[in-house]
């Protein structure tokens, strides 16, 4: 057994490789809080979340007033238990996002921290069920994107070996979803998946009425259809189109991935380790999601769920979206269309730390040494 002795807190602000737009907003900053925890061996595990622009600064703060001085002293392996101390110490605040995102930085650290004490890379230790998985592309998909340049993008990740490529949709008039999407299937054929992804823009008889129109195109799914705590709109839309349904990316409870499951609102799940809380809820849901017989296909954060997705065996996919290159030396590795399980102890993520120092926040970097209740 081996104490927490230090907690170290930073945030590095990532600009979009590319424009990022959809049906409800525009993706022009990724705030990233990273955790630091050392124990009293020296061993040391790296965690991160993460934002789309806004409240990291309170995430940080709930870091740094609330939750890290809490692990000062704790057995660094009793993960779960740490995980609902300080889920039951900050339950006047969850469930959200601000909590959720706290939570998963410090989750992911302890893991990282535990897979290294054992030698052992992430994917290997959340189960290892297999050692790749196939991608899908978003960065060519995104809403202000014309035709012509979706079905180039669409092209160039089916030659590369991807599974397939998402298209947002939510365009003023389903007809323009239609033909853009139209064109993409023409261009790559039948055997190459179309996701898409509708932010939750929608209402449900718009839903239905554009699931209705796509119905032709044969689409891997519509995700996010509907705003994501309206859960019998979902069961309604998925009662009245034969396209999967796929949601996650914006649930931050396995008891609300559980109802979705239950009432059958849902076909894929896209659980976010960001969103959900860290890796311990995360594959929660996921082995949940095998006993629906639903495929695992998380949201985003590829440098890390090609771990999680290869741990599980109904990982289906990984999102194809490098966001991490200015902090990482090694990026993550591809094959032939799959992402690579990592073969290094811990979550596998080539840190680059002298970036990490030039680019964090000097108002967020904070040492915690001392416990506080």
């Amino acid at each position: 057994m081996a104490k927490i002795e230090k907690v170290e807190l930073a945030m590095v602000d990532l600009v979009p490789k590319v424009k990022r737009t959809d049906a409800i907003q525009s993706f022009v900053s990724q705030e990233t809080p990273i955790v630091t925890i050392t124990d009293a061996d020296g061993a040391v595990g790296m965690g991160y979340s993460y934002t789309i622009g806004t409240g990291g600064s309170s995430v940080m703060r709930l870091l740094a007033d609330h939750l890290a001085p809490r692990l000062i002293g704790q057995d660094a392996d009793q993960i779960e238990a740490i995980w609902h101390d300080l889920e039951f110490a900050t339950h006047a605040t969850t469930i959200g996002a601000i909590t959720a995102i706290a939570l998963a930085a410090i989750d992911t650290a302890l893991w990282d921290l535990r897979a290294r004490k054992q030698k052992l890379p992430l994917w290997k230790l959340a189960g290892g069920a297999k050692d790749r998985c196939p991608l899908y592309t978003t960065e060519g998909g995104w809403l202000h994107i014309e035709t012509a340049a979706l079905v180039e993008d669409a092209l160039a990740a089916k030659a590369k070996g991807f599974t397939g490529s998402k298209v947002k949709i939510g365009k003023p008039h389903g007809s323009e979803d239609f033909e853009r999407l139209s064109a993409v299937r023409k261009a790559v054929g039948d055997g190459y998946e179309i996701m898409t992804d509708c932010n939750q823009g929608f209402s449900v008889d718009e839903a239905v009425r554009r699931a209705e129109r796509l119905r032709d195109l044969d689409l891997a799914w519509i995700e996010e259809p509907l705003p994501a705590d309206d859960i019998d709109g979902h069961v309604r839309l998925s009662n009245a189109t034969a396209t999967p349904v796929a949601v996650g990316e914006s649930l931050y409870s396995i008891r609300h991935f559980r109802e979705y499951m239950q009432k059958g609102g849902c076909n894929i799940v896209q659980v976010d380790v960001g969103r959900i809380g860290g890796i311990t809820p995360w594959l929660k849901v996921a082995h949940m999601a095998e006993a629906f017989d639903m495929p695992v296909c998380p949201h985003f954060l590829m440098e890390l769920h090609v771990s999680l997705a290869c741990a599980v065996p109904n990982g289906k996919y990984v999102e194809y979206i490098p966001q991490l290159d200015e902090l990482t030396g090694k990026k993550m590795a591809i094959e032939n269309g799959h992402a690579l399980a990592p073969s290094e102890p811990g979550l596998g993520i080539d840190w680059d730390f002298d970036a990490l120092q030039a680019r964090s926040i000097a108002e967020f970097s904070v040492t915690v040494t001392e416990r506080r209740n």
